[in-house]
């Protein structure tokens, strides 16, 4: 089985859950506490071993590539002020790793933004993640699904449990047991009626697929609003590849909502020593108010 060492990570969509403020600023580029959410999906690949990663971005997506690049200004800025803490703050972001950019021009979904990797990849599988899905685990998630393929082969997604009233928010999967966690998927349904839903297994944005995907994206349709679902074209390689599905462990945020994305913020700054205490003081206050 060959390393996987590329990882795809799409930006390039509007964010329109978050608006008004993704307007003019990135949904990728909120901050939870001090980073942007990017940045954690970035680092999830580099905890797993990826060496090179390929943004996809956008119109109105310069904010990102700027954010892993030097800032020659400010860090002389910084270094004249002797505030070298702050600096080296500032140069390990330009720092994480090998990044590349592929702009998409137009938005036409999930599984299009996929297929302008096209190039990037070779004749290997690779990883997709979604910045709108962070994810806190003591195992970086895709870590935990690399370990899955390496046992099992074959393509992997990553699956959670949700209330079954929910799975028309998600694409769900038909699948059999097969394992600790892991599943066999034999169909993939996108935002199924909750009461013909095949289970409540939701499909979550972190995937590791075969280089195979770019043939079924080729012959996939537009799906619903003219966009090409993803979902779509893992359903045609179902036909002559395996599938598997993992319930990964960890804590999931959907930080491209707005609950979502105050829901992260407090939960990790809850992991930051310099500001749990005060922010709990602050919460009891405030539910205090109610």
């Amino acid at each position: 089985m060959k390393e996987i060492k590329k990882v795809v990570i799409p930006v390039g969509g509007f964010g329109t859950r978050l608006l008004p403020i993704t307007k003019s600023q990135p949904k990728e580029m909120l901050p939870i506490v001090d980073k942007p959410a990017v940045q954690y999906v970035v680092e999830e690949a580099i905890d797993s071993g990826i060496k090179d990663i390929l943004l996809i971005t956008g119109r109105g997506k310069r904010a990102i590539e700027d954010y892993f690049d030097y800032a020659i200004e400010l860090e002389q800025e910084l270094e004249q002020k002797g505030k070298h803490d702050l600096l080296k703050i500032v140069r390990e972001t330009s720092e994480l790793a090998s990044i590349f950019y592929v702009r998409q021009k137009l938005a036409r979904g999930l599984g299009d933004a996929v297929y302008h990797a096209k190039g990037f990849i070779n004749d290997e599988y690779f990883g997709v993640l979604l910045a709108d899905d962070i994810i806190d685990a003591d195992v970086p998630v895709l870590k935990q699904m690399i370990e899955i393929h390496k046992k099992y082969g074959g393509n992997v997604i990553a699956v959670m449990k949700v209330p079954i009233s929910e799975v028309k928010s998600y694409g769900v999967i038909e699948a059999k047991k097969i394992g600790d966690r892991i599943y066999e998927v034999k169909d993939l349904i996108e935002k199924p009626d909750p009461m013909e839903s095949p289970s409540n297994l939701a499909i979550v944005g972190r995937y590791i697929l075969n280089h195979t995907i770019f043939e079924a994206l080729e012959k996939t349709e537009p799906g619903k609003n003219g966009e090409i679902q993803l979902t779509d074209a893992i359903r045609k390689l179902l036909l002559k590849e395996h599938v598997y599905a993992y319930e990964f462990e960890g804590t999931r945020y959907d930080v491209g909502e707005k609950l979502g994305l105050i829901k992260a913020n407090i939960a990790f700054s809850f992991k930051r020593e310099d500001l749990k205490e005060e922010l709990k003081k602050y919460l009891k206050d405030l539910c205090k108010g109610d």
